[in-house]
């Protein structure tokens, strides 16, 4: 017969587990550390009101997914808005190469995903090109293959810039660390309901801080702020900006 006391900790017994580090979590820990060192990363907030783009998804949500077969999510506003602002802020899409600033003129936009091996970057190539269907198709597929473990090199490779939602675990703000070679990386939030001042008045609104940390030697002050800037603007007025004039039916829905 076994003693109890020689199976179990005793009481009060203080212990600790040591588990081997994974060679992910290893190659993971040397580039984190590479990207402090390596670069001089700074990040600019913003808040942005999320009132239109509920409404929006609430409204159409139905009838989107009736039509298209995904359900209309954050991220394709987040994705388009971005692409835009990126077409107006280039250095904020661009990269270091050698003694070269190297600016692409296409969009791969990566999408951090929650994987059973840890956070994975899969990314998401010419999105400009994408209807908000499409967009909200390619993040269900890239959510789907991290869930089963097959996000593949090639998924991976080549992003100019990348959204990271830490608010589905709950975070209200934070400052999210470059994805090198890529010189920017915006931080989405969780949505809290909070009083602001609006036209005078205070009214409870849907309210989601934005962070973008960006690498100082490719991007000035003035262009990273304006980026958030147009950012927060496009997503607070959704039909003018990121819809492009049309009524939200007509994008949202293809008719």
């Amino acid at each position: 017969e076994t003693n109890a006391s020689s199976t179990k900790n005793r009481v009060g017994e203080r212990s600790e587990e040591r588990l081997p580090m994974s060679q992910l979590r290893k190659k993971l820990s040397q580039r984190l550390v590479a990207v402090k060192n390596q670069t001089a990363m700074l990040t600019t907030f913003n808040e942005v009101d999320m009132s239109r783009i509920i409404t929006i998804r609430k409204e159409y949500q139905k009838f989107f997914q009736e039509k298209h077969g995904v359900k209309l999510g954050f991220m394709s506003f987040f994705t388009r808005a971005v692409v835009e602002a990126l077409k107006q802020y280039p250095m904020v899409n661009s990269f270091i190469d050698g003694d070269e600033i190297v600016t692409p003129n296409y969009y791969d936009i990566g999408i951090a995903v929650q994987t059973p091996k840890g956070l994975m970057v899969p990314v998401i190539r010419n999105v400009e090109d994408q209807s908000m269907a499409q967009t909200e198709s390619s993040i269900l597929e890239l959510a789907q293959k991290g869930e089963v473990g097959r996000i593949g090199l090639n998924d991976l490779t080549g992003g100019t810039f990348t959204i990271t939602n830490g608010g589905v675990f709950g975070s209200m703000l934070s400052t999210p660390i470059l994805n090198p070679p890529q010189s920017a990386i915006l931080g989405m939030h969780n949505i809290i309901e909070r009083p602001i001042a609006v036209n005078g008045k205070v009214e409870v609104r849907p309210m989601m801080y934005i962070a973008l940390s960006y690498d100082h030697r490719v991007i000035d002050g003035k262009d990273s702020v304006g980026f958030l800037v147009k950012v927060k603007q496009m997503l607070e007025n959704p039909e003018l900006i990121v819809l492009n004039g049309n009524r939200a039916e007509d994008l949202l829905l293809g008719l």
